[in-house]
C-alpha cells in the first residue's frame, strides 16, 4: 500500500511518545514492503528531517504551526476558531498529496481534521490521548484527574477565575471542538490506542457513533529493543528506573515526596528525562541515592531499563497506553504504576504473572517498590516474540486501512 503519515509532532530533535509511535509504525510498514512518507511541520523541516527522527523514508514539509498561541493565555479563554483553523490547515496540506496514496493516517492533536478533507478520502486517525474531548489533551486539572463533562467547566483550565463571559466563550469553543470531533469519528475511521480512551470519549459524548473505530494498543519495536537489551548486562540489585518527561501529571514530584525517608538503603533511583519540573526536583531531591540523568537517547534508556531491578511509572494523570510500561514488560523487568487510565489493560503483555503491579495510591506504590526491592533482581531470558511488538499490530492496522 501507499501510505501517507501525518503529524504536527514531527520533525524534532527529541521525540515524544506520539512521534515515536509514528516513526516506529512507518519504519515497520516500510520493512514489510509498503510505501510510506511522513508529512509534518514545514517550520521545523530541514534537509535531514527524516534522518533526525530516525525515519527510513521521505519526509514532506506540509504545514506551518508557528502561530499556535492565539493569545489564549493572555485572554483567558479558549478561542472557538483556533483549533478548527489549524485542523483545516493540516487538511489542506495533506489533501494536496492525498491522491498519490491509498490511505492517509493522521496522528495528532486536532481530532476534527478529518472533517475538513474529502469525505471519500481513505482517512484514518489514531487517538493517542484524551484530546478527543479535552482541549488540553490530559484531563488533568489542579493536580488531579478531571472528571467534568460539561463544556463550560473547561473554562477553569483557561483562566483561574473565568467569570461569565470567559466561561461562555470557552464553553462554546469546547462544545464546537467536541461536536466536530464527534462528526469526524462518524465519517472516518479512528484507532484508539486503548479501550480506556474509547470509553472516556463515550462518557463525555454517550451518543457518539464509534462504529467506524477500533482499539489497537500502542506498540514498540520489540526486535530493535531486544537487540539493544542483549548487549546490556543483567539487572542491578536495587536499581530503580523512572523515565519520562518531568512535567505536571507525570507523577515524579508526587512519587519522590511519597518516597522521602521510605527508600531502602540499597535503593538507587535513576530519573531519566527532562522537562519544566526537572530543575526544581533535582535541587530538592538529588543525592547519592537519587540521581537525575537528564534526557537520554533511546538506546541508553533501553540499556538502563534492561539493567534495572524494577521500573516505576508514577504518572498521576491517566496514561492511555504507556510505552514506558510496554518496554519494561518486554524486557522482563518488574513494573509498578498506578491503577488508572489504560494501565490495567497492559497486563495482557506480562512476561510472567504479577510482572505489572498496580497501586491505588502513591503511598501504596512506594510500598510495592519496597517489596520488589526486597526480592533478588532476577534476570529473565527474552522471548523470540512479544505481543506488544509493532509487527504483531501491523496486520490489524493494514486490515483497517483496507476496509
Amino acid at each position: 500500500m501507499r501510505i501517507l503519515m501525518v503529524s504536527e509532532d514531527l520533525p524534532g530533535a527529541q521525540l515524544g511518545g506520539l512521534a515515536k509511535h509514528v516513526v516506529t509504525l512507518s519504519n515497520a510498514l516500510l520493512e514489510e514492503g509498503h510505501t510510506v512518507d511522513i508529512m509534518g511541520r514545514s517550520d521545523r523541516a530541514h534537509a535531514r528531517s527524516a534522518e533526525e527522527i530516525g525515519f527510513q523514508g521521505r519526509f514532506i514539509p506540509g504545514f506551518d504551526f508557528r502561530r499556535v498561541g492565539w493569545k489564549e493565555a493572555q485572554l483567558g479563554f479558549f478561542n472557538p476558531a483556533k483549533r478548527p483553523w489549524f485542523a483545516a490547515r493540516v487538511a489542506r496540506a495533506l489533501s494536496e498529496h492525498a491522491s498519490a496514496y491509498d490511505v492517509v493516517h493522521y496522528h495528532g492533536h486536532l481530532p476534527m481534521t478529518g472533517l475538513y478533507v474529502d469525505p471519500a478520502l481513505n482517512f484514518v486517525q489514531t487517538r493517542h490521548d484524551q484530546g478527543s474531548e479535552c482541549v488540553t489533551h490530559l484531563r488533568f486539572k489542579e493536580g488531579a484527574v478531571c472528571t467534568e463533562t460539561a463544556a463550560r467547566a473547561c473554562a477553569g483550565c483557561a483562566h483561574a477565575a473565568p467569570g461569565p463571559l470567559r466561561t461562555v466563550l470557552s464553553g462554546h469553543a469546547v462544545a464546537r471542538y467536541r461536536g466536530e470531533t464527534e462528526r469526524t469519528f462518524a465519517r472516518h475511521k479512528t484507532i484508539f490506542v486503548s479501550d480506556f480512551l474509547r470509553r472516556q470519549f463515550l462518557r463525555t459524548l454517550p451518543h457518539a457513533d464509534l462504529s467506524r473505530s477500533r482499539v489497537i494498543h500502542n506498540f514498540i519495536n520489540y526486535r530493535k529493543l531486544s537487540q539493544l537489551a542483549a548487549a546490556a548486562q543483567g539487572p542491578v540489585q536495587g536499581r530503580v528506573l523512572l523515565a519520562g518527561r518531568i512535567d505536571t501529571g507525570k507523577g515524579f514530584a508526587e512519587f519522590l515526596a511519597a518516597a522521602r525517608g521510605r527508600l531502602p538503603a540499597q535503593a538507587q533511583l535513576l530519573v531519566v528525562g527532562d522537562g519544566p519540573l526537572r530543575a526544581g526536583l533535582e535541587a530538592e531531591y538529588s543525592s547519592e541515592q537519587i540521581r537525575f540523568l537528564g534526557w537520554q537517547p533511546n538506546p541508553e534508556v533501553v540499556a538502563l531499563t534492561a539493567t534495572s531491578h524494577v521500573c516505576v511509572v508514577p504518572s498521576v494523570w491517566e496514561e492511555p497506553c504507556g510505552t514506558t510500561i510496554l518496554e519494561a514488560l518486554a524486557l522482563g523487568r518488574p513494573c509498578l504504576a498506578l491503577a488508572r487510565g489504560g494501565n490495567p489493560e497492559l497486563a495482557v503483555y506480562e512476561s510472567y504473572p504479577g510482572q505489572l503491579r498496580l497501586a491505588a495510591s502513591m503511598e501504596e506504590l512506594v510500598t510495592l517498590l519496597g517489596e520488589e526491592l526486597a526480592r533478588p533482581a532476577a534476570a529473565r531470558p527474552l522471548p523470540a516474540t512479544a505481543g506488544m511488538d509493532v509487527f504483531q499490530a501491523l496486520p490489524k492496522i493494514v486490515d483497517f486501512y483496507a476496509h
